[in-house]
């Protein structure tokens, strides 16, 4: 298991309780919270950190706390998880990310999803990496295709976990070509 990925700016690390209070702020933001149902309150954001730690020791891979190597200001979260849902394309594993806004449109997301992704392919031998939004974030899609994904409208999903009047209920789904 690899607890530490580096990349020009970034160092993808392991879990430490200092990360509660930034992640709580990152998970109220609205602006970041935008296509997720509901903006986290503190303790949901806490129970995150104890599940991405239990994946991590269940798969040996998972969502990474982010630090910027400049100024060693943690940044967010970007990493690798198996999907807790059912659904078409499954098994799978999700490439996925969640970072502070102002540290957006710097290419940061993109950045550490393709150092995980290589980890992920050439380290761990995972070849079904999968990464899905709703249809109306773009910026999540741009870094989807930036990092190699392809979009197959074929395989796009409604999501289990909303309801099916909720607006944010279908969701794209990007592939990594194998």
């Amino acid at each position: 298991m690899r607890n530490t990925i580096r990349t020009e700016r970034l160092r993808l690390r392991r879990w430490r309780e200092t990360d509660r209070l930034p992640l709580q702020k990152i998970n109220a933001d609205p602006r970041v919270m935008e296509f997720m149902p509901e903006a986290l309150p503190p303790k949901a954001s806490e129970a995150l950190i104890v599940r991405f730690e239990e994946h991590f020791e269940h798969y040996g891979f998972g969502l990474f706390a982010v630090d910027l190597i400049e100024g060693k200001t943690f940044a967010g979260f970007i990493g690798l998880s198996v999907p807790a849902f059912e659904a078409p394309f499954m098994p799978a594993v999700e490439v996925g990310w969640r970072l502070a806004f102002e540290y957006w449109g710097r290419g940061l997301a993109t950045e550490g999803a393709r150092a995980v992704v290589r980890y992920g392919v050439g380290s761990l031998g995972i070849d079904n990496i999968v990464s899905f939004t709703v249809p109306a974030n773009l910026r999540s899609r741009r870094v989807m295709e930036k990092i190699g994904m392809t979009h197959d409208p074929g395989d796009d999903f409604d999501h289990p976990r909303l309801p099916e009047d909720h607006p944010l209920h279908r969701h794209v789904l990007y592939r990594l070509p194998r």
